[in-house]
Protein backbone atom coordinates (compact mmCIF):
# COMPACT_ATOMS: atom_id res chain seq x y z
CA UNK A 1 0.00 0.00 0.00
CA UNK A 2 1.33 3.40 -1.05
CA UNK A 3 -0.99 6.20 0.17
CA UNK A 4 0.34 8.81 -2.24
CA UNK A 5 -1.00 6.68 -5.11
CA UNK A 6 -4.47 6.25 -3.62
CA UNK A 7 -7.45 8.15 -5.00
CA UNK A 8 -8.81 10.83 -2.68
CA UNK A 9 -11.35 13.62 -2.40
CA UNK A 10 -10.29 17.20 -2.95
CA UNK A 11 -9.09 18.82 0.27
CA UNK A 12 -12.18 21.05 0.59
CA UNK A 13 -14.51 18.03 0.55
CA UNK A 14 -13.14 16.38 3.70
CA UNK A 15 -14.97 18.37 6.38
CA UNK A 16 -17.27 16.51 8.77
CA UNK A 17 -20.75 17.83 9.66
CA UNK A 18 -21.37 18.16 13.39
CA UNK A 19 -23.67 15.13 13.45
CA UNK A 20 -20.76 12.91 12.31
CA UNK A 21 -18.45 14.30 14.96
CA UNK A 22 -20.39 12.57 17.74
CA UNK A 23 -20.20 8.82 17.08
CA UNK A 24 -21.64 5.85 18.92
CA UNK A 25 -19.36 5.10 21.88
CA UNK A 26 -17.88 1.67 22.42
CA UNK A 27 -19.26 -0.65 25.12
CA UNK A 28 -16.65 -0.65 27.87
CA UNK A 29 -17.66 -4.14 29.06
CA UNK A 30 -17.66 -5.88 25.69
CA UNK A 31 -15.14 -4.01 23.55
CA UNK A 32 -11.66 -5.44 23.02
CA UNK A 33 -8.97 -3.74 25.14
CA UNK A 34 -7.02 -3.15 21.95
CA UNK A 35 -9.94 -1.25 20.42
CA UNK A 36 -9.77 1.01 23.48
CA UNK A 37 -6.01 1.43 23.11
CA UNK A 38 -6.35 2.19 19.38
CA UNK A 39 -8.84 4.93 20.25
CA UNK A 40 -6.31 6.47 22.63
CA UNK A 41 -3.47 6.12 20.13
CA UNK A 42 -5.38 7.74 17.27
CA UNK A 43 -6.67 10.48 19.58
CA UNK A 44 -3.06 11.25 20.50
CA UNK A 45 -1.99 11.11 16.87
CA UNK A 46 -4.58 13.73 15.96
CA UNK A 47 -3.60 15.90 18.91
CA UNK A 48 0.03 15.77 17.81
CA UNK A 49 -0.96 16.66 14.25
CA UNK A 50 -3.08 19.64 15.26
CA UNK A 51 -0.44 21.10 17.55
CA UNK A 52 2.36 20.52 15.07
CA UNK A 53 0.41 22.50 12.49
CA UNK A 54 -0.31 25.29 14.96
CA UNK A 55 3.42 25.57 15.68
CA UNK A 56 4.18 25.49 11.96
CA UNK A 57 1.69 28.29 11.36
CA UNK A 58 3.35 30.41 14.06
CA UNK A 59 6.67 30.12 12.21
CA UNK A 60 5.40 30.68 8.67
CA UNK A 61 4.56 33.77 6.61
CA UNK A 62 3.56 32.06 3.35
CA UNK A 63 -0.16 32.65 2.75
CA UNK A 64 -0.78 29.55 0.65
CA UNK A 65 0.86 27.32 3.25
CA UNK A 66 -1.02 29.05 6.08
CA UNK A 67 -4.34 28.62 4.24
CA UNK A 68 -3.71 24.93 3.63
CA UNK A 69 -2.59 24.40 7.23
CA UNK A 70 -5.82 26.00 8.44
CA UNK A 71 -7.97 23.73 6.29
CA UNK A 72 -6.13 20.51 7.15
CA UNK A 73 -5.87 21.42 10.84
CA UNK A 74 -9.62 22.02 11.09
CA UNK A 75 -10.24 18.59 9.60
CA UNK A 76 -7.72 16.99 11.95
CA UNK A 77 -9.47 18.65 14.88
CA UNK A 78 -12.78 17.22 13.70
CA UNK A 79 -11.23 13.76 13.56
CA UNK A 80 -9.82 14.18 17.07
CA UNK A 81 -13.19 15.24 18.52
CA UNK A 82 -14.86 12.30 16.82
CA UNK A 83 -12.34 9.83 18.21
CA UNK A 84 -12.36 11.23 21.75
CA UNK A 85 -16.12 10.75 21.97
CA UNK A 86 -15.79 7.03 21.25
CA UNK A 87 -15.00 6.76 24.98
CA UNK A 88 -18.31 6.01 26.76
CA UNK A 89 -19.81 8.18 29.47
CA UNK A 90 -19.66 5.40 32.06
CA UNK A 91 -15.93 4.76 31.76
CA UNK A 92 -14.19 6.16 34.83
CA UNK A 93 -10.96 8.15 34.95
CA UNK A 94 -9.09 5.14 36.35
CA UNK A 95 -10.55 2.69 33.83
CA UNK A 96 -9.39 4.96 31.03
CA UNK A 97 -6.01 5.25 32.73
CA UNK A 98 -5.55 1.47 32.69
CA UNK A 99 -6.14 1.56 28.92
CA UNK A 100 -3.60 4.38 28.57
CA UNK A 101 -0.95 2.33 30.35
CA UNK A 102 -1.79 -0.88 28.50
CA UNK A 103 -1.29 1.07 25.27
CA UNK A 104 2.00 2.47 26.55
CA UNK A 105 3.23 -1.01 27.45
CA UNK A 106 2.13 -3.01 24.42
CA UNK A 107 2.70 -0.30 21.81
CA UNK A 108 6.23 0.29 23.10
CA UNK A 109 6.97 -3.43 23.14
CA UNK A 110 5.66 -4.16 19.65
CA UNK A 111 7.51 -1.19 18.14
CA UNK A 112 10.76 -2.27 19.81
CA UNK A 113 10.32 -5.86 18.65
CA UNK A 114 10.17 -4.85 14.99
CA UNK A 115 12.55 -1.87 14.85
CA UNK A 116 16.16 -2.20 13.69
CA UNK A 117 17.42 1.15 14.95
CA UNK A 118 19.50 0.42 18.06
CA UNK A 119 19.00 3.90 19.52
CA UNK A 120 15.22 3.59 19.16
CA UNK A 121 15.17 0.10 20.65
CA UNK A 122 17.18 1.14 23.72
CA UNK A 123 14.88 4.10 24.33
CA UNK A 124 11.74 2.02 23.89
CA UNK A 125 12.92 -0.77 26.20
CA UNK A 126 14.01 1.73 28.84
CA UNK A 127 10.67 3.54 29.03
CA UNK A 128 8.74 0.28 28.61
CA UNK A 129 9.69 -0.86 32.11
CA UNK A 130 8.55 2.46 33.55
CA UNK A 131 5.14 2.46 31.89
CA UNK A 132 4.83 -1.17 32.97
CA UNK A 133 5.32 -0.04 36.56
CA UNK A 134 2.77 2.75 36.15
CA UNK A 135 0.17 0.19 35.08
CA UNK A 136 0.85 -1.72 38.31
CA UNK A 137 0.53 1.40 40.52
CA UNK A 138 -2.74 2.52 38.92
CA UNK A 139 -4.12 -1.03 39.06
CA UNK A 140 -3.58 -1.05 42.83
CA UNK A 141 -5.30 2.32 43.15
CA UNK A 142 -8.21 0.93 41.11
CA UNK A 143 -8.48 -2.10 43.36
CA UNK A 144 -8.51 0.04 46.50
CA UNK A 145 -10.80 2.83 45.30
CA UNK A 146 -13.21 0.87 43.08
CA UNK A 147 -12.69 -2.76 44.12
CA UNK A 148 -12.14 -3.46 40.43
CA UNK A 149 -9.62 -5.90 38.96
CA UNK A 150 -7.51 -4.35 36.22
CA UNK A 151 -6.74 -7.75 34.67
CA UNK A 152 -10.31 -7.80 33.34
CA UNK A 153 -9.80 -4.39 31.74
CA UNK A 154 -6.60 -5.47 29.97
CA UNK A 155 -8.22 -8.75 28.91
CA UNK A 156 -5.36 -10.63 30.60
CA UNK A 157 -3.24 -9.85 27.54
CA UNK A 158 -0.85 -7.74 29.62
CA UNK A 159 0.64 -8.77 32.94
CA UNK A 160 0.31 -6.40 35.89
CA UNK A 161 3.28 -6.43 38.28
CA UNK A 162 6.15 -4.09 39.26
CA UNK A 163 8.53 -2.73 36.66
CA UNK A 164 11.35 -0.28 37.32
CA UNK A 165 9.87 1.38 40.44
CA UNK A 166 8.35 4.78 39.74
CA UNK A 167 10.32 6.27 42.61
CA UNK A 168 13.52 5.35 40.73
CA UNK A 169 12.39 7.10 37.55
CA UNK A 170 12.99 10.68 38.68
CA UNK A 171 16.13 11.60 36.71
CA UNK A 172 17.86 14.88 35.95
CA UNK A 173 15.97 16.23 32.89
CA UNK A 174 18.85 16.47 30.42
CA UNK A 175 19.73 12.81 30.99
CA UNK A 176 16.55 11.96 29.09
CA UNK A 177 17.72 13.66 25.87
CA UNK A 178 19.04 11.10 23.36
CA UNK A 179 20.92 11.31 20.04
CA UNK A 180 18.64 11.89 17.08
CA UNK A 181 18.47 9.87 13.90
CA UNK A 182 19.52 11.24 10.51
CA UNK A 183 16.36 11.01 8.46
CA UNK A 184 17.98 10.53 5.07
CA UNK A 185 19.83 7.45 6.35
CA UNK A 186 17.11 6.09 8.63
CA UNK A 187 14.80 3.21 7.85
CA UNK A 188 11.24 4.34 7.15
CA UNK A 189 9.88 2.09 9.89
CA UNK A 190 12.28 3.66 12.42
CA UNK A 191 11.04 7.11 11.48
CA UNK A 192 7.45 5.97 11.93
CA UNK A 193 8.37 4.45 15.31
CA UNK A 194 9.80 7.74 16.59
CA UNK A 195 6.79 9.71 15.35
CA UNK A 196 4.23 7.24 16.70
CA UNK A 197 5.69 6.77 20.17
CA UNK A 198 6.21 10.52 20.61
CA UNK A 199 2.55 11.19 19.84
CA UNK A 200 1.37 8.34 22.06
CA UNK A 201 3.45 9.34 25.09
CA UNK A 202 2.54 12.99 24.60
CA UNK A 203 -1.13 12.00 24.73
CA UNK A 204 -0.54 10.20 28.03
CA UNK A 205 1.39 13.17 29.38
CA UNK A 206 -1.43 15.54 28.41
CA UNK A 207 -4.05 13.30 30.00
CA UNK A 208 -2.20 13.13 33.32
CA UNK A 209 -1.38 16.84 33.22
CA UNK A 210 -5.08 17.66 33.17
CA UNK A 211 -6.76 14.79 35.02
CA UNK A 212 -5.07 14.94 38.45
CA UNK A 213 -7.28 17.81 39.61
CA UNK A 214 -10.44 15.81 38.92
CA UNK A 215 -9.53 12.73 40.96
CA UNK A 216 -11.60 12.30 44.11
CA UNK A 217 -8.94 11.73 46.77
CA UNK A 218 -5.55 13.14 47.68
CA UNK A 219 -3.54 9.97 47.09
CA UNK A 220 -4.90 9.59 43.57
CA UNK A 221 -4.25 13.25 42.76
CA UNK A 222 -0.68 12.92 44.00
CA UNK A 223 -0.10 9.70 42.04
CA UNK A 224 -1.27 11.28 38.80
CA UNK A 225 0.98 14.29 39.42
CA UNK A 226 4.02 12.11 40.10
CA UNK A 227 3.55 9.85 37.08
CA UNK A 228 2.81 12.87 34.89
CA UNK A 229 6.37 14.02 35.57
CA UNK A 230 7.71 10.69 34.29
CA UNK A 231 5.58 11.00 31.16
CA UNK A 232 7.18 14.41 30.59
CA UNK A 233 10.56 12.66 30.78
CA UNK A 234 9.40 10.05 28.27
CA UNK A 235 8.24 12.68 25.80
CA UNK A 236 11.61 14.42 26.19
CA UNK A 237 13.34 11.15 25.39
CA UNK A 238 11.18 10.15 22.43
CA UNK A 239 10.96 13.51 20.69
CA UNK A 240 14.75 13.76 20.85
CA UNK A 241 15.00 10.65 18.63
CA UNK A 242 13.46 12.47 15.66
CA UNK A 243 15.63 14.36 13.16
CA UNK A 244 15.26 18.08 14.00
CA UNK A 245 17.02 19.15 10.79
CA UNK A 246 14.04 18.45 8.54
CA UNK A 247 12.28 21.54 7.23
CA UNK A 248 8.77 22.35 8.46
CA UNK A 249 7.32 21.10 5.18
CA UNK A 250 9.31 17.86 5.33
CA UNK A 251 8.10 17.33 8.88
CA UNK A 252 4.53 17.96 7.76
CA UNK A 253 4.77 15.34 5.03
CA UNK A 254 6.15 12.86 7.57
CA UNK A 255 3.33 13.64 10.00
CA UNK A 256 0.69 13.00 7.35
CA UNK A 257 2.39 9.84 6.13
CA UNK A 258 2.55 8.51 9.69
CA UNK A 259 -1.16 9.20 10.14
CA UNK A 260 -1.90 7.32 6.92
CA UNK A 261 0.14 4.37 8.16
CA UNK A 262 -1.52 4.35 11.58
CA UNK A 263 -5.08 4.62 10.25
CA UNK A 264 -4.45 1.95 7.64
CA UNK A 265 -2.99 -0.27 10.35
CA UNK A 266 -5.97 0.42 12.62
CA UNK A 267 -8.56 -0.34 9.95
CA UNK A 268 -6.83 -3.65 9.18
CA UNK A 269 -6.57 -4.59 12.87
CA UNK A 270 -9.94 -3.39 14.16
CA UNK A 271 -12.55 -5.88 15.44
CA UNK A 272 -15.33 -3.34 16.06
CA UNK A 273 -17.21 -2.85 12.76
CA UNK A 274 -18.50 0.62 13.67
CA UNK A 275 -15.06 1.91 14.64
CA UNK A 276 -13.42 0.25 11.64
CA UNK A 277 -15.61 2.43 9.40
CA UNK A 278 -14.27 5.50 11.18
CA UNK A 279 -10.64 4.42 10.74
CA UNK A 280 -11.34 3.82 7.04
CA UNK A 281 -12.93 7.25 6.56
CA UNK A 282 -10.08 8.94 8.38
CA UNK A 283 -7.48 7.08 6.33
CA UNK A 284 -9.05 8.45 3.15
CA UNK A 285 -9.00 11.95 4.62
CA UNK A 286 -5.33 11.58 5.53
CA UNK A 287 -4.45 10.56 1.97
CA UNK A 288 -5.85 13.92 0.86
CA UNK A 289 -3.85 15.72 3.59
CA UNK A 290 -0.67 13.91 2.58
CA UNK A 291 -1.06 14.93 -1.05
CA UNK A 292 -1.63 18.56 -0.05
CA UNK A 293 1.53 18.64 2.08
CA UNK A 294 3.58 16.86 -0.61
CA UNK A 295 2.41 19.35 -3.24
CA UNK A 296 3.57 22.30 -1.12
CA UNK A 297 6.91 20.59 -0.42
CA UNK A 298 7.49 20.26 -4.15
CA UNK A 299 6.36 23.80 -4.93
CA UNK A 300 8.32 25.69 -2.27
CA UNK A 301 11.38 23.50 -1.63
CA UNK A 302 11.56 21.52 -4.89
CA UNK A 303 11.68 18.31 -2.85
CA UNK A 304 9.66 15.21 -3.63
CA UNK A 305 7.46 13.10 -1.42
CA UNK A 306 9.93 10.27 -2.04
CA UNK A 307 12.77 12.31 -0.53
CA UNK A 308 10.95 12.07 2.81
CA UNK A 309 9.14 8.72 2.58
CA UNK A 310 11.20 6.67 0.15
CA UNK A 311 9.01 4.76 -2.28
CA UNK A 312 6.03 5.43 -0.03
CA UNK A 313 5.14 1.75 0.31
CA UNK A 314 4.03 1.06 3.87
CA UNK A 315 6.46 -1.00 5.95
CA UNK A 316 5.08 -3.60 8.34
CA UNK A 317 1.73 -2.47 9.70
CA UNK A 318 1.18 -1.83 13.40
CA UNK A 319 -0.71 -4.66 15.11
CA UNK A 320 -1.44 -4.29 18.81
CA UNK A 321 -1.43 -7.37 21.02
CA UNK A 322 0.19 -9.04 24.01
CA UNK A 323 3.96 -9.05 24.53
CA UNK A 324 4.35 -10.95 27.79
CA UNK A 325 7.50 -12.94 26.93
CA UNK A 326 9.26 -9.92 25.45
CA UNK A 327 8.47 -7.75 28.47
CA UNK A 328 9.65 -10.42 30.89
CA UNK A 329 12.97 -10.62 29.04
CA UNK A 330 13.45 -6.84 29.10
CA UNK A 331 12.61 -6.82 32.82
CA UNK A 332 15.17 -9.50 33.56
CA UNK A 333 17.88 -7.90 31.42
CA UNK A 334 17.52 -4.15 32.06
CA UNK A 335 15.61 -3.46 35.29
CA UNK A 336 18.59 -1.74 36.98
CA UNK A 337 19.44 0.68 34.16
CA UNK A 338 19.31 4.44 34.47
CA UNK A 339 20.01 7.21 31.95
CA UNK A 340 23.38 8.96 31.76
CA UNK A 341 24.22 11.92 29.52
CA UNK A 342 27.18 13.18 31.53
CA UNK A 343 29.68 11.51 29.22
CA UNK A 344 30.51 12.03 25.55
CA UNK A 345 28.00 9.43 24.40
CA UNK A 346 24.54 9.56 26.02
CA UNK A 347 23.50 6.06 27.03
CA UNK A 348 21.81 3.85 29.61
CA UNK A 349 23.96 2.51 32.43
CA UNK A 350 23.70 0.14 35.35
CA UNK A 351 22.87 2.13 38.47
CA UNK A 352 25.80 0.54 40.33
CA UNK A 353 28.25 1.75 37.66
CA UNK A 354 27.50 5.46 37.87
CA UNK A 355 29.55 7.48 40.38
CA UNK A 356 28.19 8.60 43.74
CA UNK A 357 28.60 12.20 42.57
CA UNK A 358 26.26 11.70 39.60
CA UNK A 359 23.46 14.27 39.35
CA UNK A 360 20.92 11.43 39.37
CA UNK A 361 21.42 10.96 43.10
CA UNK A 362 21.20 14.70 43.84
CA UNK A 363 18.00 15.00 41.80
CA UNK A 364 16.56 11.91 43.52
CA UNK A 365 17.28 13.41 46.93
CA UNK A 366 15.69 16.71 45.91
CA UNK A 367 12.60 15.27 44.21
CA UNK A 368 11.83 12.27 46.40
CA UNK A 369 13.30 13.09 49.79
CA UNK A 370 12.11 10.10 51.72
CA UNK A 371 10.99 7.54 49.07
CA UNK A 372 8.71 5.95 51.67
CA UNK A 373 6.51 9.06 51.34
CA UNK A 374 6.31 9.10 47.55
CA UNK A 375 2.74 8.68 46.21
CA UNK A 376 3.77 5.82 43.93
CA UNK A 377 5.10 3.91 46.94
CA UNK A 378 2.24 4.87 49.29
CA UNK A 379 -0.32 3.44 46.85
CA UNK A 380 1.30 0.02 47.10
CA UNK A 381 1.91 0.29 50.85
CA UNK A 382 -1.76 1.10 51.48
CA UNK A 383 -2.90 -1.65 49.10
CA UNK A 384 -0.80 -4.19 51.04
CA UNK A 385 -2.23 -2.95 54.34
CA UNK A 386 -5.80 -3.18 53.07
CA UNK A 387 -5.64 -6.30 50.89
CA UNK A 388 -2.96 -8.28 52.70
CA UNK A 389 -0.72 -8.14 49.62
CA UNK A 390 -0.42 -6.01 46.51
CA UNK A 391 -2.73 -6.47 43.52
CA UNK A 392 -1.11 -8.28 40.60
CA UNK A 393 -1.96 -10.28 37.53
CA UNK A 394 0.96 -12.46 36.48
CA UNK A 395 1.27 -15.81 34.74
CA UNK A 396 4.25 -16.93 36.84
CA UNK A 397 6.79 -15.57 39.32
CA UNK A 398 8.24 -12.15 38.57
CA UNK A 399 11.42 -12.52 36.46
CA UNK A 400 13.29 -10.25 38.88
CA UNK A 401 13.78 -11.95 42.26
CA UNK A 402 13.88 -8.65 44.17
CA UNK A 403 10.37 -7.80 42.95
CA UNK A 404 8.63 -11.05 43.89
CA UNK A 405 7.63 -10.09 47.44
CA UNK A 406 3.96 -9.13 47.31
CA UNK A 407 3.95 -7.81 50.88
CA UNK A 408 6.71 -5.21 50.50
CA UNK A 409 7.28 -2.56 47.84
CA UNK A 410 10.92 -2.37 46.75
CA UNK A 411 12.06 1.27 46.63
CA UNK A 412 15.79 0.52 46.29
CA UNK A 413 16.19 -1.47 43.08
CA UNK A 414 17.30 0.69 40.13
CA UNK A 415 17.58 3.68 42.52
CA UNK A 416 20.40 2.91 44.95
CA UNK A 417 23.81 1.31 44.55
Amino acid sequence: MNPIKEKSKSLENNFLPLKKMYPKSYNKSKTSPYTKTRVILMNGTEFESAWFMHQFARHCDNQEILDTLAIVRRQEQQQQKRISCLKPLNESILETTIAYEQLAVDLTAVLARHDKNENNIKALNFALLEDFDHLYRYANLLKMDKDEDADMLVGKFTEIMPGRPTVAEHRYPSDDVKPHMVAENADLYSKLVASTITAAEQQTMNYYMNIAQWYKNDLGRKLYAEIAMIEEAHVTQYESLKDPNLSWLEQWVMHEYCECWLYYSAMNDESDANIKKIWTEHFKMEVSHLKAAAKLLKKYENKTFESVCGTGEFPQLLKLGGNKDYIRKVLGDTITLTADNTHEKPDYKEIKKIPDSHRYFDYQKFMSGDPEKNPSHLVIKKAIERLGQDYRYQDSDHPVKELRNRKQDNTKIARTK
